[in-house]
C-alpha cells in the first residue's frame, strides 16, 4: 500500500489532465510522466490574449480567456487552461501543465509541474519538478526546491518508512502542494516535500522536507532583539 497515494493530496476533477495520473501509487510518481504526455496528447492552439512582447516556442497551448502579459516567456511543451493569468515576465519552462483560472504572477518560474484549477502563484516563484493542487496559494517569494547540492536522490521524510524515509529515486522532485493548502511570503520547501490538504506554512519558514498532514499549521516564532543605536560621529 502506498504511504502517499494520489487521492490523500489531490482532487482530479480540477486539472484538465486526470489520466495524467492513472495507475500512480505515490503521488509523486507523476513527474517523470509530465514529458512524455504532453509530447503524445498536447495539440497546440492559440486562443487567449497576447498583449505585448509575448514569446512562444515549441509547441504551446493556450487556452480561451487566458491573459498573457508582456515580456512573458513559454517554451512548451505547455498547457495553460481557460482563463488563467500569465504575468509580466513569468518564464514558462518545458512540461508544464495548468489549469483553469490559475494565476502565475509576475517573474514566476515553472519547469516540468502540474498546477491545478485556481490556484494561486502570485509573485517570484519557483515551481520546479512540483504539483501544485487545486486552489492552493503560494506567497510571494515561495520556491519549492527540487534539487539536492550533492546532486543525489531525493528522499521523502516519513517517519512510517523503514529508516525513515522513501527513497524516490528522483534526482529533481520539490513538492506535492495539497489542495487549498497556503504556503507564505518567503517560505521554502526543501526536496521531498509534501504539504497535506488544507494546511498552512508561516512566511519564512523552511522546511526541510518531508511530508506534513492535512490540516496543519507550520508557525515560525523568531526572537529578536532591539538595540540603541549610537550616533554616529
Amino acid at each position: 500500500m502506498p504511504l502517499h497515494p494520489v487521492a490523500d493530496y489531490l482532487d482530479l476533477n480540477h486539472t484538465p489532465f486526470p489520466r495524467l495520473f492513472e495507475g500512480i501509487q505515490e503521488v509523486w510518481e507523476v513527474l517523470p510522466r509530465i514529458g512524455p504526455f504532453l509530447k503524445e496528447w498536447l495539440e497546440p492552439s492559440v486562443e487567449g490574449d497576447l498583449q505585448g512582447d509575448v514569446h512562444i516556442q515549441g509547441p504551446v497551448f493556450v487556452g480561451p480567456g487566458v491573459r498573457i502579459m508582456h515580456g512573458a516567456v513559454l517554451l512548451g511543451p505547455v498547457y495553460l487552461g481557460a482563463g488563467t493569468m500569465v504575468g509580466p515576465g513569468c518564464y514558462v519552462r518545458p512540461n508544464t501543465i495548468v489549469g483553469r483560472n490559475c494565476i502565475l504572477g509576475n517573474s514566476c518560474e515553472l519547469k516540468n509541474c502540474v498546477v491545478f484549477d485556481n490556484s494561486e502563484l502570485p509573485h517570484w516563484n519557483y515551481v520546479g519538478d512540483s504539483v501544485v493542487g487545486y486552489r492552493a496559494h503560494l506567497g510571494a517569494g515561495v520556491v519549492l526546491s527540487n534539487w539536492r547540492h550533492d546532486h543525489g536522490s531525493i528522499p521523502v521524510l516519513d517517519s512510517r518508512a523503514e529508516g525513515g524515509k522513501i527513497h524516490t529515486g528522483l534526482s529533481k522532485f520539490g513538492a506535492i502542494i495539497g489542495d487549498h493548502a497556503d504556503l507564505g511570503t518567503h517560505s521554502v520547501m526543501n526536496p521531498g516535500t509534501l504539504i497535506g490538504r488544507r494546511s498552512v506554512v508561516y512566511g519564512g519558514v523552511v522546511w526541510r522536507g518531508g511530508a506534513l498532514p492535512a490540516d496543519s499549521i507550520v508557525k515560525l516564532r523568531q526572537q529578536l532583539e532591539i538595540t540603541p543605536r549610537h550616533p554616529q560621529p
